[in-house]
């Protein structure tokens, strides 16, 4: 087997918007740069996601060069936003974390409001001061995260992928299969290794930077939205319920923790150090 490799790099600019693909990306203590650094509000302040909302799979936002975004939805026209000055804050609640944001202004609120059907609105976070901390159980002191889920980045693997779809082949959902890994919404995908070897990684390099493994990611229903329709099944929740069970969670990729600034780029050598 060749040794492994970073296949692809992907960022989510707004959290639970489309991914997009990237040659290379700045990973930054908190996460890839331009990784999950603006999100979605209901009228309450809470965090929306693909798991109320799989139509987000469909909407898309590019970064441009000044820190704004150019969003794109099916049924919208076009919109620029700017980076919001830091004049007033929005305390989200992101999985019973507070933090803090900014709103980005009524027109983007109106924008999403009109997509979802829903109060929407987009708040950035803008300083590194409100990054919120990462589980202490899986961090050590100083470790944040930006928008995302729990940790700053997602690792996967393609033989990981290749061994699930095997498994949804053999069961009772097997036309929803072979699945790609968009529905695993990872930052970094590995070739090159045995299947499942990452459940025994805890520390890696990729290129120039090294890397904490801190907890397999458990999955939910997000995996099971087609990413291109937003159309919803039953995989690969029932096969990993079946194969791929640890503490209650059903699993598939590892979370990650970097240890420095540096830069990741497809083709770099995956190193694995414990």
């Amino acid at each position: 087997m060749a040794d492994p490799v970073l296949r692809s790099v992907h960022v989510h600019p707004v959290k639970a918007l489309r991914a997009l693909d990237r040659a290379e990306a700045e990973v930054q203590p908190w996460g890839l740069a331009h990784d999950r650094r603006w999100a979605l509000v209901d009228a309450g302040g809470t965090v929306i996601t693909q798991r109320r909302h799989p139509r987000l799979a469909l909407a898309a936002a590019e970064p441009l060069p000044d820190g704004g975004l150019r969003l794109t939805a099916p049924g919208r026209e076009p919109l620029v936003v700017a980076v919001p000055a830091p004049s007033a804050t929005l305390t989200m609640d992101i999985f019973d974390k507070d933090v803090e944001t900014v709103p980005a202004g009524e027109a983007a609120a109106a924008w999403f409001s009109a997509y979802l059907e829903t109060d929407a609105r987009l708040v950035h976070l803008d300083a590194p001061e409100h990054r919120r901390p990462i589980d202490p159980a899986y961090a050590l002191p100083g470790d944040t995260v930006s928008l995302a889920d729990g940790y700053p980045l997602l690792v996967t693997s393609s033989a990981s992928l290749d061994a699930l779809n095997a498994l949804i082949e053999q069961g009772e959902h097997a036309h929803e299969g072979p699945l790609p890994m968009s529905r695993f919404r990872p930052n970094l995908v590995v070739d090159g290794t045995e299947a499942w070897a990452e459940d025994g990684w805890t520390r890696l390099t990729v290129g120039e930077v090294t890397f904490r493994v801190a907890k397999p990611c458990g999955r939910c229903v997000v995996t099971t939205t087609d990413q291109t329709t937003a159309a919803r099944g039953k995989e690969p929740l029932r096969t990993l319920g079946r194969h791929r069970k640890l503490d209650g969670k059903l699993v598939f990729g590892q979370n990650l923790v970097p240890e420095h600034r540096g830069t990741v780029r497809v083709g770099d050598p995956v190193k694995i150090l414990d």
